[in-house]
């Protein structure tokens, strides 16, 4: 199982005005499926403030992988996939193809996320909404993966075929 920290960008949740829903449901699924939350913190919706705690987690080696919630969407202050953008090294773009096409199951707003997944050194940073029930579905897409991307970023692994699915991935 992996460590995971979960960033919540909300500027009430930051002001202590809201309860970070989000956050706590990532927390309890990620807790339930075996893994270990390694770090959470809430920050305003800042682009700067985001990037540095994606930042300090990446580099600081606290979790294989940074969940995001909120700042994914269409207004002004929706600037989380900029501020991830900012510290990104790789881009790990069939993610949020992965999570719109589930998403869009449920409904056709789900194409309105703007969210990105990319590496940055042996850590991977998802972007999912700030809606607890769209966080719940992007962990449902992305738990099975969890232990193998684990297990690619604690490295090194030869490259071979994946004699499950026929793909790579290592």
């Amino acid at each position: 199982m992996v460590r995971v920290a979960i960033l919540t960008a909300s500027d009430k949740g930051a002001a202590g005005e809201r309860q970070d829903a989000s956050g706590d449901l990532a927390e309890r699924r990620l807790r339930e499926g075996g893994h270990t939350v390694a770090a959470r913190a809430i920050v305003a919706d800042d682009r700067e403030a985001i990037a540095a705690q994606l930042r300090a987690w990446a580099d600081g080696t606290v979790a294989e992988v940074v969940i995001t919630t909120g700042g994914t969407g269409l207004t002004e202050r929706d600037v989380t996939p900029e501020a991830t953008r900012d510290v990104a090294e790789r881009d790990v773009p069939g993610l949020p193809v992965a999570l719109a096409f589930e998403g869009l199951k449920k409904t056709p707003y789900a194409v309105l996320s703007r969210g990105i997944a990319v590496l940055r050194k042996r850590t991977l940073i998802v972007n999912l909404p700030g809606n607890p029930k769209a966080v719940d579905e992007g962990l449902d897409v992305l738990m099975p993966l969890l232990p193998h991307v684990g297990q690619l970023l604690a490295g090194p692994h030869e490259h071979r075929g994946d004699a499950d699915t026929g793909h790579g991935g290592g």
